[in-house]
Parts: structure tokens; C-alpha cells; sequence
């Protein structure tokens, strides 16, 4: 089932623009390993479904996930061959605004080699780049 919100104050927004960095870098909050984002970027509700659906077939439903993204924005679109004017078109998607540095999925409670196997399989699902991070791991490099 795609995440979506329940309820919004506007049901259609003006879309911005997303140069700035999350953090310099956030350690793990939940799991041991994470999936962080190197550039920014929209990822769709059914990106974030189908990646978690990844995740839980290599895990087979022994470890933990942690969805630390939520698809909050709405992406609106005309039909097709339709006139200009007329208003803004329907919601067709609904996206998540993801920036440099934000950690995406968390997990625990499964080996590291199958974590490490499960995140490169999921990355492949996402529509941006994004690196695996180790909680006992110190970054010196900039994310």
C-alpha cells in the first residue's frame, strides 16, 4: 500500500527548490545500518514502497526497517491534449522531498552481510544516489 497523507491544509503546492544540505552528517537513530542520500532530489511513494519491499525480501522478515521518509508532497498533472488555462490539474503522485545527507531507510536485527546485500540491491530503486552507513563506522569524508 503507497504512503500518503490522510489529511493536508492545501491539497496542491508550488514546487521549490532543494540545493541546500540536510546536515553535515546525523548518526543512526534507530538501526545499525542506514541508507543515506548523497544528492538531493524527489523520490516517489512508489519508490519508497517498492525499495522497502526489496529490504524485506532479503531480510525474509527477520530484521527491523525503519522508513525515516514520508511522501508529503503533491505532484500535480494535466490529462493529456488538454487546453492551456483551466486551472492546475489534478494531484497525480505524491513525492518526497529528500536532501543531501538525509538518511532513508534504517535497519537492524539481521546479519551485516545480509543488511549490506539488502541496501545494494534497494539503492538500485531509488532515483538518486545514495551510500550504506554503518553505525560503528566514523565518517571522515563529507556526505
Amino acid at each position: 500500500m503507497l504512503l500518503r497523507p490522510q489529511k493536508t491544509k492545501f491539497n496542491k503546492f508550488r514546487r521549490s527548490r532543494l540545493t541546500r544540505i540536510e546536515s553535515s552528517f546525523k548518526p543512526l537513530k534507530f538501526g545499525r545500518f542506514g541508507l543515506v542520500a548523497q544528492e538531493c532530489g524527489l523520490i516517489s511513494a512508489r519508490q519508497i514502497e517498492s525499495t522497502r519491499q526489496v529490504i524485506n525480501r532479503y531480510l525474509k522478515r527477520k530484521g527491523k526497517i525503519w522508513i525515516r521518509i514520508f511522501p508529503d508532497f503533491p505532484m500535480t498533472s494535466k490529462p493529456t491534449e488538454v487546453r492551456m488555462g483551466k486551472g492546475k490539474g489534478a494531484v497525480k503522485l505524491w513525492l518526497c522531498r529528500v536532501k543531501k545527507g538525509k538518511i532513508l531507510f534504517e535497519v537492524d536485527g539481521a546479519s551485516d552481510y545480509i543488511i549490506e546485500e539488502a541496501f545494494s540491491a534497494a539503492k538500485k530503486k531509488l532515483s538518486l544516489k545514495s551510500f550504506i552507513l554503518k553505525a560503528s563506522w566514523r565518517l571522515n569524508k563529507k556526505v
